[in-house]
């Protein structure tokens, strides 16, 4: 009966999973001060005090637990990418505690995908018809999964800059899925989404609006994110495929709906990662060149950034809806020079603010040489 009501409306996950986060979060914080798993501040971040960045712990709780609680039935099932999560969680977790290396991360996420892609199945085998491919061969399968995987949790780590971003856009993508799977009656799958929203949400109101208890998600819970917003995509693009979802909700150009739904953190890593690269730089180099920083440097704050940015990813997702039955490569190209003219637009406002802050001490270093000037004057005037 329950397991029906369930299955029938998945939200219900979604609020137990918001209840499970709120009662442990005070505790994960608790824990954190405790142990000084603590982010002090640096030159590359704008916060002031030591602020707890295991937040991460708290989303995998809340997501883990609910989830098992309600789909114990499939565990079988979803036993491989559970332990995938679980994986992913614990390099994320440790990195948030010794800082590993790049190299050293890669290779966890490489481990996890192992879980995902090599024992659940849980992969891409089909391009839709882009450059004229459908069905492609297992070994070049398992290569583009593995490069899809780390190209999306890498891009979710990398947003994860500013107060509210990754979390809100974890929130808004998982809320997708949800209402997807619910409409093409995939119920195991939607009960996973509502589950991280859930999660998601408790993190989002202590990161943003905290102040005694403010909350960094930190790595273990921006690698989670990615991994489980990865096996979502590989899923849609799969069922699609195959045909596998009712005629009234399949999308032929679905690779192109996943890239203009994750338009934001993907354009971002690939924009930030050939600029690194174009000035002889490591693309692991990190920078202020990020799509926020360069929102924060327009005069938005933190919040105002975060609100701008997930409008915008509200605007990619009605994109994504548009054109879904849309040529492949068609949607892929117009979700491209989108990001390229929005991208565009905002580095000239950047660079007009630039020239009036050069502007401004430019005049306030003439005024200040003038005062200076008429107080000599002044001065050799009262000695005569």
């Amino acid at each position: 009966m329950i397991t029906q009501l369930i299955y029938q409306y998945p939200v219900i996950t979604g609020l137990i999973s918001f209840c499970i986060g709120l009662a442990c979060m005070p505790i994960v914080i608790k824990i954190a001060k405790a142990k000084h798993f603590l982010v002090k501040p640096n030159k590359r971040t704008s916060h002031t005090g030591e602020i707890p960045n295991i937040g991460g712990l708290d989303i995998f709780i809340s997501f883990l637990l609910t989830y098992m609680i309600f789909e114990y039935n499939e565990l079988n099932e979803f036993q491989f990418l559970l332990i995938g999560i679980f994986i992913i969680f614990i390099i994320g977790f440790v990195d948030d505690i010794l800082d590993l290396t790049p190299m050293s991360k890669l290779l966890g996420e490489m481990l996890a995908g192992v879980a995902m892609i090599g024992f659940s199945d849980i992969r891409l085998t089909h391009l839709h018809g882009f450059l004229g491919i459908e069905q492609i061969g297992t070994g070049y399968s398992y290569l583009l999964s593995f490069f899809v995987l780390i190209a999306i949790i890498n891009a979710l780590n990398l947003i994860d800059g500013i107060d509210g971003l990754a979390s809100g856009l974890g929130i808004l993508y998982s809320i997708f899925f949800a209402v997807y799977f619910h409409l093409i009656g995939e119920p195991e799958w939607a009960i996973m989404a509502c589950s991280m929203v859930g999660s998601l949400s408790v993190f989002f109101i202590y990161n943003v609006f905290g102040k005694r208890n403010k909350i960094f998600m930190g790595d273990s819970g921006s690698l989670l994110l990615g991994y489980v917003i990865t096996a979502f995509v590989f899923h849609v693009c799969e069922i699609n495929a195959y045909d596998a979802v009712p005629e009234a909700y399949h999308m032929r150009a679905t690779p192109a709906v996943m890239m203009c739904v994750l338009s934001i953190p993907l354009f971002d890593m690939a924009r930030v990662a050939l600029t690194r690269i174009k000035h002889h730089k490591s693309p692991f180099l990190p920078d202020k060149n990020h799509i926020h920083h360069l929102l924060l440097r327009t005069g938005l704050n933190h919040l105002q950034t975060t609100c701008v940015l997930l409008v915008t990813s509200l605007a990619f997702i009605a994109l994504a809806f548009v054109g879904r039955n849309w040529q492949v490569w068609i949607l892929a190209l117009v979700d491209l020079l989108c990001c390229s003219v929005l991208i565009f637009i905002l580095w000239r406002i950047v660079d007009k603010k630039n020239a009036e802050k050069n502007t401004e001490k430019s005049d306030n270093a003439i005024n200040s040489e003038t005062n200076s000037a008429s107080n000599n004057d002044t001065d050799l005037s009262n000695n005569k």
